[in-house]
């Protein structure tokens, strides 16, 4: 445990020192709390954004607040205000994670030289082959826990003390909008748009060209 965390913030060191337009990308899930901690271990004042959609539970509105007052975050927010038709999660939930969640992505990155991320490749079938720095059209994607798995994940939580979004005490996990997110499941993706095509799989933003 102790060489993942110092290879993860090794390699954060790396990217901060050679990259000046850099951000941290934060859901609020587990995952990216890890990332975010660690890059501010690195970097305090590191810039960091996120994405979150009009879906998104109360719960991760207030537990996003109680982290940014908790580690006075420097945090910039992109949530879209496009309409769409009400239930386009259901009847095309690629269309709906394209407008809420990739689109707004793409407006958070266009600036940056790289962002850094908390996927990992054991958390489900479709993050199986992802890099620890991947650069698609000179945008670098930093993944520094792509091999922590989701025990080692909650042993940091505990380790310093990080408060624990209230999804996760109710069997969820992996955390998404509402309507698209059920507890329980196999692996941690098995929750995601349950009774459709995405089933497990992912909303775009790791997955798309983003610039």
């Amino acid at each position: 445990m102790l060489k993942k965390i110092e290879h993860s913030k090794k390699v954060i060191k790396e990217a901060v020192e050679k990259h000046p337009r850099i951000a941290v990308a934060c859901s609020f899930g587990k995952d990216s709390i890890v990332v975010l901690h660690l890059a501010r271990e690195v970097k305090p004042d590191i810039q960091v954004f996120s994405v979150m959609t009009r879906f998104k539970p109360k719960e991760t509105f207030e537990y996003a607040e109680q982290i940014k007052k908790l580690w006075n975050l420097d945090l910039k927010t992109y949530i879209s205000d496009e309409e769409i038709p009400e239930e386009l999660y259901k009847t095309d939930p690629d269309k709906c994670c394209e407008i809420l969640k990739v689109k707004p992505t793409k407006e958070a990155v266009k600036d940056l030289d790289c962002w850094i991320c908390g996927l990992r490749n054991t958390e489900g079938i479709t993050r199986k082959d992802f890099k620890e720095i991947e650069i698609k059209n000179g945008l670098v994607k930093l993944n520094p826990i792509l091999d922590w798995t989701e025990l080692d994940i909650w042993r940091y939580f505990a380790f310093n003390n990080i408060p624990v979004h209230p999804w996760y005490k109710r069997g969820y996990r992996s955390l998404g909008c509402q309507p698209c997110t059920k507890p329980g499941g196999a692996s941690e993706r098995d929750g995601r748009w349950q009774g459709t095509k995405k089933c497990g799989g992912e909303c775009g933003i790791h997955t798309q060209q983003l610039k």
